[in-house]
């Protein structure tokens, strides 16, 4: 698949089928994720495969905690919205049928964060992972794969890690349901690029012909 075509139907896709995926595609789809840039080329990202129904579970039931929350407020401040209640209902089918996904990825970084407390801190601590997930997503959707990260599993570090059986130094950084869509792929709607583009400085929209 060309590299346009994947980006502009990429799409989070929740609603999966039961039926398994094979380990090769798999691997071919966290091999092409291992190809983006890390900071200093330290390449200290861990890859979690799961698929034993026991801990999907122990995420699963992570992911129900903060969703019971985060629902619960959505629903509320997009109440008028109808695209947005389709996406909570789309969420919720995930947390419903969380056990029953056939794999769920989660990309680890090695290393503590010693400067988390800093805003530059974060940020290129997580500039070494995510360039890298975004890859994944892309590679499973060149697949026919559908997958969509969620942070939601990860709201306790420390549960997170006893249900996945990391180490102190390794970091869960998302969870990424995959599998083969019950829907189909489509053109992804989004802004124009005229307004979301600024030159030179805030609210400039004027630009070179």
């Amino acid at each position: 698949m060309p590299l346009a075509e994947a980006m502009e139907t990429q799409r989070a896709v929740r609603r999966l089928k039961p039926d398994p995926v094979d380990d090769r595609v798999l691997l071919r789809c966290i091999e092409l994720a291992s190809k983006a840039p890390t900071a200093s080329n330290m390449q200290n990202w861990e890859w979690i495969v799961v698929r034993d129904r026991e801990v999907k579970a122990r995420l699963a039931r992570l992911y129900r905690q903060s969703w019971r929350i985060y629902q619960g407020l959505g629903r509320l401040a997009t109440r008028n919205n109808e695209k947005q209640q389709r996406l909570i209902k789309a969420v919720q089918w995930q947390v419903d049928h969380f056990e029953d996904v056939p794999v769920v990825v989660v990309p680890c970084l090695r290393g503590v964060r010693v400067l988390n407390l800093l805003p530059i801190g974060a940020s290129s601590h997580y500039g070494s992972i995510y360039p890298a997930i975004q890859n994944f997503l892309l590679a499973c959707r060149a697949e026919g794969l559908g997958a969509a990260l969620t942070t939601l599993p990860l709201w306790s570090m420390t549960l997170a890690r006893r249900a996945l059986g990391l180490p102190y130094t390794v970091q869960p950084c998302a969870v990424i349901p995959v599998g083969w869509p019950k829907g189909k792929y489509g053109p992804t709607s989004r802004k124009p690029v005229e307004q979301i583009v600024h030159f030179d400085r805030w609210g400039n929209r004027d630009h070179a012909s």
